[in-house]
């Protein structure tokens, strides 16, 4: 019970009196708005167009492209951090803030959706119903209550409604609803975009993105990402929780007489072993040009190879003497075979453009395939090891003509191998390495998402009220979208109602 004082306090205030609103209930009241939730979604787009009309610097071409740009653009796009801008730190706060907006909306609204679930109007009057957006009215004078209730709650649940039959005197309402998880479609659009900012925080926070050039033979556990800073550009190391092996490269091409550049590619297929620094766990897979390998949350690309010409297998022809008869050897990179005689032949180094320089030295002119040869370890039966060199017919033939090449290969020693045929490959390949912790959220919520607003806008919440008396029912009900389709069901529940029963 109110005191005589503070009933007289409450008497003398002026009946405008305004209360005093605290600067917190402001900031809340702002950052809670729909207004502020739309600027800041729109910023947030903003800046991830940005973030893919700009390059940024994780990616191989990013040193290429920053070159091409004016001084004043580098200073800019620097300085804002355009170049990182999903893991500059005012990207972050932005997720943070557009999360704790629809956080607070969804706390501000959520109350008035619930009760439009949990509580509902089970009793109506036929006026309550005529004052609804639909309505319809049926007259059937000759008919019971009693009939015309089993009649409407019938028409209703053919048309999708459930229903729930109330009696309240010489009158009976029943309330058909369908889709009443509808008022909480606005909620799930919520859940989706919180775990979809919640999967691009993880990735902003803790992903890495780093590439690694690997060699068939050779193995790193280390791979370099690069970092931008104050306009220079250079390379820093990482290290994997995982050894990685290449086992070998392989490239499929469109024309096989033709070179390894890109046009001429359908595939680029990188083998590997992975080798767990924690467990040993070791792991064999292959990287394509469009489809990645996963391990422990790593992803590896394909990214790029290397324009240098290399043999993956060789086809070489072994003839020990003038008058014997031609040997065909197969031989596969870093592979070994071996002769009638027992010597071991192994395949050691592949030169796509042969040169002897003036020191008589063998080397690469280019990585083009113009003289291709390759350089051979023979080990005969007593344990002796020599290397050779095999070439292709059409440059020993070059050498016929040509007295100081002819000199230099005699210098090199004559091989009993001649090189008939192999297959292209890149020298080696470039794999990018991407850990993204947030991707499997950021695809959950996606999915969330796209269900949450299919459901939203293809499905309604509709809700009817038929109020009958004797010879009588009072139709009214609405909805929170389709209107038009409520309508229908609506006129349709009435001629179910009309309709006599069949005997």
């Amino acid at each position: 019970m109110a005191t005589s004082k503070e009933m007289t306090e409450a008497a003398s205030r002026p009946k405008n009196a305004v209360r005093k609103v605290s600067l917190l209930d402001s900031f809340l009241g702002l950052i809670s708005s729909v207004p502020c939730g739309i600027t800041l979604l729109v910023t947030l787009i903003v800046f991830s167009m940005i973030g893919m009309l700009i390059q940024q610097q994780e990616l191989e071409s990013f040193r290429e492209y920053y070159v091409r740009l004016t001084p004043s653009e580098r200073v800019v796009y620097g300085g804002l951090g355009f170049f990182n801008i999903y893991h500059v730190w005012y990207f972050n706060l932005l997720l943070l803030v557009v999360s704790l907006n629809i956080i607070l909306a969804s706390i501000d609204h959520f109350p008035k959706a619930w009760n439009s679930i949990r509580r509902k109007k089970l009793k109506a009057s036929p006026l309550f119903a005529n004052s609804q957006k639909v309505k319809e009215a049926v007259e059937l004078p000759q008919v019971r209550r009693s009939e015309l209730v089993e009649r409407a709650a019938k028409a209703a649940r053919a048309n999708g409604f459930k229903t729930k039959i109330t009696e309240d005197g010489d009158q009976t309402t029943i309330f058909a609803e369908k889709g009443v998880w509808n008022r909480l479609g606005a909620y799930y659009i919520h859940v989706g975009l919180l775990t979809i900012f919640l999967g691009g925080f993880l990735t902003s926070t803790r992903g890495v993105t780093g590439g690694m050039w690997l060699e068939p033979g050779k193995s790193d556990d280390r791979m370099s990402k690069q970092v931008f800073n104050l306009g220079e550009i250079s390379q820093t190391s990482l290290a994997l929780p995982f050894e990685i092996e290449c086992l070998d490269l392989q490239q499929r091409l469109i024309d096989k007489n033709k070179g390894i550049e890109t046009p001429n590619t359908l595939d680029w297929l990188t083998t590997v072993r992975l080798k767990d620094k924690a467990n040993g766990h070791v792991e064999e897979g292959v990287v394509h040009m469009n489809k990645p390998y996963d391990y422990r949350g790593y992803r590896l690309f394909q990214a790029s190879v290397q324009q240098v010409g290399g043999a993956r297998s060789l086809e070489l022809e072994y003839k020990p003497a003038a008058d014997s008869a031609p040997q065909k050897i197969n031989l596969n990179r870093g592979g070994e075979a071996t002769l009638a005689d027992g010597t071991k032949v192994r395949y050691l180094e592949f030169f796509p453009d042969f040169q002897i320089d003036r020191n008589g030295k063998p080397g690469m002119a280019s990585g083009e395939y113009n003289n291709p040869a390759v350089q051979l370890g023979l080990t005969s039966p007593k344990g002796e090891r020599k290397e050779i060199w095999a070439f292709n017919q059409a440059f020993l033939k070059q050498t016929e003509s040509a007295p100081f090449l002819k000199a230099s290969v005699e210098k090199l020693g004559t091989s009993p191998f001649v090189l008939k045929d192999f297959e292209k490959v890149s020298s080696a390949s470039m794999l990018s390495i991407q850990y993204d912790p947030g991707s499997n959220v950021f695809y959950l919520g996606s999915a969330i998402l796209g269900l949450a607003l299919l459901s939203t806008f293809l499905f309604a919440h509709q809700r009817l009220w038929i109020v009958v008396e004797d010879g009588k029912a009072w139709l009214g009900g609405d909805t929170n979208r389709n209107k038009l389709g409520f309508e229908d069901r609506v006129k349709k529940i009435a001629a179910g109602i009309r309709e006599s029963p069949t005997v």
